[in-house]
C-alpha cells in the first residue's frame, strides 16, 4: 500500500492535541494541526476566516516537508476547511488521496456553517454577535471550564468517565474559540474529484445523527458512510473503533 500521511483537522475550541488518543494508532505519518487562534498560534478570533485557517493548515503541510498522498482527517467545525485546504495543497502541488469527516458540518454549496446548527443555537449565536457588534464587543467561544462536570454528558453517547472529562477539558484541548468562521462560505465544489468518507455518530448530542445524513448527502464526492455506535468524541472515547472506520 502507498505511504500516506494523516493530516488532522480538529473542531472548534480545541486544538491539535484533541487527536493525542487517535494520532499513535494510525498507520503512517500524522501532522495534527492547529488552527490560528489556538495553541501557540496568535490570530485575531474576531476577524478569522475559514480562508485564514485553511491558508494555516497548507502552511503547516509544507512546512513540515510532507510529499506523500494526503489523507485529510476533520472532526465537527473543522469540516468547514476542508474543501479550501484541498484547493490550497493542489495549488502548492500536494496531493489530496481521500476524505474523513467525523460528525463535520457540511452546508450547501456557498453556504456556512451557521447553516448547519440547530435551530435554536444558530438564532442564539446571530443575535449574540449582533448585540456584541452594536456594544463595540467580541463573541468567542470561552475556554476551559471552572467546572467541567456539565462537559460529562454535554457530547451524547455514554457519560464521559473521569480519564475522558479530564483529557477533554484540559486547557492544552479546550480553548476560546472564533464564531466569525461560522459565518463565512463554504464551497465543498473547491474539493470535486476527492473521495469523501462520513463517519456519523449515531448518539451524537451536538450534531445529531439525521442532521449528519443531511450534510453527508450534500458531499459531491461522498464514497459512503460509516456509522459509529458513540457521542460527538469518537477520537477520544472509540480511538480504535474511529482507526477502523478511516480504513
Amino acid at each position: 500500500m502507498p505511504a500516506v500521511t494523516f493530516v488532522l483537522i480538529h473542531g472548534g475550541g480545541s486544538t491539535g492535541r484533541f487527536w493525542d488518543r487517535l494520532a499513535p494508532l494510525l498507520p503512517g505519518p500524522v501532522l495534527a494541526v492547529d488552527l490560528p487562534g489556538r495553541a501557540d498560534r496568535p490570530a485575531d478570533l474576531a476577524s478569522l476566516t475559514v480562508d485564514d485557517e485553511a491558508a494555516s493548515i497548507v502552511a503547516d503541510v509544507v512546512r513540515a516537508g510532507i510529499t506523500d498522498p494526503i489523507v485529510l482527517v476533520a472532526h465537527s467545525s473543522g469540516g468547514l476547511v476542508v474543501p479550501a485546504v484541498v484547493a490550497g495543497l493542489a495549488a502548492a502541488g500536494r496531493a489530496v488521496e481521500r476524505i474523513a469527516l467525523n460528525a463535520a458540518l457540511v452546508p450547501e454549496e456557498e453556504g456556512r456553517g451557521l447553516d448547519c446548527m440547530k435551530p435554536r443555537h444558530r438564532e442564539g449565536l446571530v443575535w449574540a454577535v449582533e448585540q456584541a457588534t452594536a456594544d463595540g464587543t467580541v463573541i468567542t467561544l470561552p475556554g476551559a471550564p471552572a467546572d467541567p462536570e456539565p462537559f460529562r454528558t454535554a457530547y451524547g453517547g455514554d457519560p464521559l468517565d473521569d480519564d475522558q472529562l479530564a483529557f477533554v477539558t484540559d486547557p492544552v484541548r479546550c480553548v476560546a474559540d472564533t464564531v466569525h468562521h461560522y459565518f463565512q462560505p463554504v464551497r465543498w465544489s473547491s474539493a470535486a474529484g476527492v473521495p469523501v468518507s462520513y463517519l456519523l455518530n449515531e448518539r451524537d448530542r451536538p450534531v445529531a445523527p439525521a442532521d449528519q445524513e443531511l450534510m453527508a448527502a450534500r458531499l459531491p464526492d461522498l464514497v459512503g458512510i460509516v456509522r459509529l455506535d458513540c457521542g460527538h468524541l469518537p477520537a477520544v472515547t472509540h480511538p480504535h473503533e474511529l482507526v477502523a472506520a478511516l480504513g
